[in-house]
């Protein structure tokens, strides 16, 4: 008999301490819990970070490549307006000559724009009845930017009345 109490003795014993193994592990539900807060501690991985940096590299190397590429349109548009505005300048010189005859000048700036002016007459068959001349005046402004040659043309036609 006393083997018996000492069987059960042992027996609740180690019921105990199933008991207290079962305490220390978590249940279903906290062990999800217990894990997802332990990932959200952890941080980014060095994988995520890289792919990270490598899609903000390129969209910053996009933005970089826009942005100079806008700068040079910029500079080559304020050289068109240059060039318009010489080649305008020019032809209102001419234009305030009341005696224009056939010619054509060319002329070099210090700034590297070269000026071509050209007159002579249009219109002529439609003209030869009357006692006026249609002039054509025509100016070119050529310039070089980096490797390529630009160029602006403004034309316009003048009356002028036939010297006798």
């Amino acid at each position: 008999m006393g083997n018996e109490f000492n069987d059960s003795k042992k027996l609740k014993g180690k019921s105990d301490e199933l008991k207290d193994k079962d305490s220390s592990l978590p249940s279903d539900s906290s062990r999800i819990t217990h894990y997802a807060s332990r990932s959200l501690e952890r941080g980014f991985t060095l994988l995520e970070v890289l792919v990270a940096l490598a899609i903000l590299g390129i969209a910053l190397l996009a933005v970089v490549r826009l942005f100079s590429a806008n700068l040079r349109e910029i500079s080559a548009s304020g050289d068109y307006v240059n060039a318009a505005a010489r080649a305008e300048a020019k032809l209102r010189d001419v234009l305030d000559d009341d005696a224009l005859a056939e010619k054509t000048a060319t002329e070099q700036t210090d700034d590297g724009y070269r000026i071509d002016t050209s007159i002579k007459e249009a219109l002529k068959s439609r003209t030869d009845n009357l006692q006026v001349k249609v002039m054509e005046v025509g100016v070119t402004v050529d310039w070089r930017r980096g490797t390529k040659n630009k160029s602006v043309t403004l034309k316009t036609l003048k009356v002028v009345g036939e010297q006798p």
